[in-house]
């Protein structure tokens, strides 16, 4: 009987006539009447129970069917009852049948009309030197700022040479939507101070790769007031929330809008793995690239070689967008056998983690370029296939795929859940320091680090590999595997460095001051601004701050044992005196501090305090050294003479994200919503992150300013000394030709 109430849709279509009623009759002849009567009621009876079951059971299924429903209404929330549908529908558009949405988008990619770079061949530019297109936008952008310079120091601009110009960088860190918004409120506080229209170029790793990317988008207009405006409007609700990710995925006219780089991409390069980072990228764009309203989306923004259009009359800073790629070079320390049998040892996996390092791609309107492989192709390019430096047609008719769509870049820039364990950990790290028994399991996770570092959970999103099969035309310090593979997978550039500062260290671009805004989840610990250390020295960078960033821990057990011992006091009444003492000279400490316009600290060295403030600057130099030994960490600059010195190199503006007195209840480490890993901000969330960005500069805004200025005033003497040398070179040739002070004897050919 319990069976029946299991499968109640088979009892309920049981009846009588499935009795076996031959066998039934045959039996009943051999009895005699009565006993046939009586077995004939006996049945009758088993059957009318059997049918009383029967009604039973389908009574209590309908129910206990009625209960589940219950329980589903309660359990199930209402917007996963229309998954099915929303996901029905997306696989019918996806499905490349006449007349789907994806055949709409594939027939598209090959019209020129739509995407002009489709006819266009492209080939790989092997060489160390700027773009053209870059060299063109630098002449350009010099113009606006020296406008803006002389607004923002308060200088006649006819009194302002081009070449006494800064060039001046902006870099953005890591850290998801925190970086984003706390980004977004950094430059438009540098803005509204006048700062922004200064710079050069700007350079982001994963969250400020977005805030770029918004910036130079229909979306804000390039007004960072309204990118806060776009921003509260559209990521309040979590970028996997399924009901809101699968409608702006099946509605016109934000299906074709996001889609269209995935299908472009699957029908395009069958051959690339498709991923979490490619999906993660979809539902980024549509929540950060489709406006409130989810109507009036701009085609134009899908694409990165379109930002051009912005940097065309000199206007904006130059967007640097980042990503890296792995090496771990297994392949080159295998030997001959475990190539073959494609199973190294344990001995040669090891090696391989020791010697793995990370190289930069560099993206910009104008080109992707490694530096590592001094090569690169034009940014419109992205996404078609390469061999041996010249690009591959997609069909016989010598078109090629369109270039691959922001919304797969977006996934890539911030693709930080590629990161390896170890990087994991680092993140959440400070959340869990003060868990019971966190000492040990820390211990024993740093002590696993190097090979933490090593492993990626998930796999990074792959692109087509320009560099495939370019033996022999790339420097010998480019790996073999390189020249092998026919993809590049890249991730997140955070992976390396969370600041990208490399990018702006490259030869030509000739950055003199570089300001960071630093929103990375361990600000004080990775120290991101001394990782370029190894970098510089490597590529004889000259002038960049050796041993910069936050200060490591130097007391000795001498220092402290002999400040315990002068804070002694014999009697309660000496301990008064000195407490009091110490009161009045950190005072005096603060006063001359606010005088001198630095940031206040709690220490009256700021070497010796183990924090920064809210701004800090270093300067490097450009003096020759004969060894790396010589070299001496450079300390934070207390006066402006430092930076006009004739050997001053690059300055380093360093606004790291900090809580602050001024804005109450914020706090970067403490508030649960600026998790790297959080993808939803309220309005408030919001106006709380801007403000706190904007009274963080606040704290260093004129700091900056005389940073700016000292820098202008030592290229204006540099510029104003070797004219002087050249015109007494001149006039010493004249001399020596004798023509010093005579008219009219030609000295309008001895001139020059």
């Amino acid at each position: 009987m319990s069976s029946l109430f299991l499968q109640p849709d088979c009892a309920a279509n049981y009846e009588p006539s499935d009795l076996n009623t031959k066998m039934y009759k045959r039996r009943r002849a051999r009895l005699p009447y009565k006993m046939q009567r009586a077995s004939l009621h006996f049945h009758s009876t088993r059957i009318y129970k059997l049918q009383r079951t029967i009604r039973l059971g389908e009574a209590l299924a309908q129910k206990w069917g009625s209960v589940a429903d219950k329980i589903k209404d309660f359990v199930m929330p209402e917007w996963a009852k229309v998954l099915p549908d929303y996901i029905s529908k997306l696989q019918r558009e996806l499905s490349m049948a006449p007349g789907s949405l994806a055949d709409e988008i594939w027939q598209e990619a090959h019209d020129p009309y739509i995407n002009p770079e489709i006819e266009y061949s492209a080939s790989v530019r092997v060489s160390s030197a700027l773009c053209t297109e870059e060299q063109d936008f630098l002449l350009k952008r010099r113009k606006a700022t020296k406008t803006a310079l002389a607004k923002y120091l308060g200088i006649p601009e006819e009194e302002i040479h081009p070449d006494d110009v800064p060039c001046i960088a902006m870099v953005g860190s890591g850290g998801g939507l925190r970086a984003l918004v706390a980004g977004t409120g950094s430059l438009l506080a540098s803005s509204e101070d006048g700062l922004f229209d200064c710079v050069t170029y700007t350079a982001g790793v994963s969250g400020s790769c977005w805030l770029q990317a918004l910036f130079h988008s229909s979306l804000s207009g390039r007004r960072l007031d309204k990118l806060v405006d776009h921003l509260k409007a559209r990521i309040g609700v979590h970028i996997a929330y399924p009901p809101v990710a699968l409608s702006s995925l099946n509605s016109a006219p934000t299906n074709k809008f996001l889609l269209s780089g995935f299908v472009e991409k699957l029908k395009g390069d069958p051959q690339s793995d498709f991923g979490l980072v490619d999906v993660y990228g979809l539902l980024l764009a549509a929540r950060l690239l489709v406006p409130k309203g989810e109507v009036g989306v701009d085609n134009r923004d899908l694409k990165i070689s379109n930002q051009r259009d912005y940097l065309k009359n000199g206007k904006y800073p130059m967007p640097i967008y980042t990503a890296v790629r792995h090496e771990i070079p297994i392949i080159e320390e295998s030997s001959e056998l475990e190539k073959v049998t494609d199973s190294p040892s344990q001995e040669t996996k090891a090696k391989s983690k020791k010697e793995a390092w990370f190289q930069w791609f560099e993206i910009s309107p104008y080109e992707m370029f490694c530096e590592e492989f001094g090569a690169g192709i034009p940014t419109w390019a992205i996404g078609r296939k390469f061999e041996s430096g010249n690009d591959v047609a997609q069909d016989e008719g010598g078109l090629h795929v369109p270039e691959l769509r922001l919304p797969l870049m977006l996934g890539i820039f911030g693709s930080a859940f590629c990161a390896t364990l170890s990087h994991y950990y680092k993140e959440v790290r400070p959340l869990v320091k003060g868990l019971v028994g966190f000492g040990g399991i820390d211990d024993m996770i740093e002590g696993r680090n190097d090979d933490l570092s090593k492993v990626h959970p998930i796999l990074p999103a792959s692109i087509p590999n320009f560099a495939y099969k370019m033996e022999g035309r790339l420097p010998e310090t480019t790996p073999e595997s390189i020249y092998r593979n026919t993809h590049l997978q890249l991730m997140d550039a955070g992976m390396s460095n969370n600041l990208p500062i490399y990018p702006l260290l490259r030869p030509g671009r000739d950055v003199d001051i570089m300001i960071a805004f630093d929103a990375s989840a361990d600000i004080k610990t990775e120290n991101w601004l001394s990782v370029a250390d190894g970098y510089a020295r490597q590529r004889g960078i000259k002038g960049w701050p050796v041993g910069l960033g936050w200060p490591k821990e130097k007391d000795t057990i001498e220092k402290t044992t002999g400040q315990l011992e002068e804070a002694q006091a014999a009697t309660a009444a000496e301990a008064d005196a000195k407490l009091e003492d110490a009161k009045a000279e950190q005072i005096e400490h603060l006063k001359d501090v606010e005088k001198s316009g630095q940031v206040a600290s709690n220490s009256q060295d700021d070497d010796e305090a183990g924090d920064l403030g809210y701004c800090t600057v270093w300067v490097g130099t450009t003096q020759e050294r004969s060894s790396s030994t010589e070299e001496v960490p450079s300390k934070a600059v207390k006066e402006d003479w430092q930076l006009m010195e004739p050997d001053a190199g690059i300055a380093v503006v360093y606004f790291p994200f900090l809580s602050n007195p001024k804005v109450e209840g914020v706090d970067p480490v403490m508030s649960d919503y600026m998790s790297t890993w959080n993808f939803v901000y309220t309005p408030e969330d919001i106006d709380n992150v801007v403000a706190l960005a904007r009274a963080n500069f606040e704290e260093g805004r004129e700091k900056t300013r005389k940073c700016v200025r000292a820098v202008y005033e030592r290229k204006k003497k540099k510029r104003e000394e070797r004219e002087s040398a050249e015109r007494e070179a001149r006039w010493r040739r004249k001399v020596r030709l004798g023509i010093v002070g005579k008219k009219g004897e030609g000295d309008h050919f001895h001139l020059t």
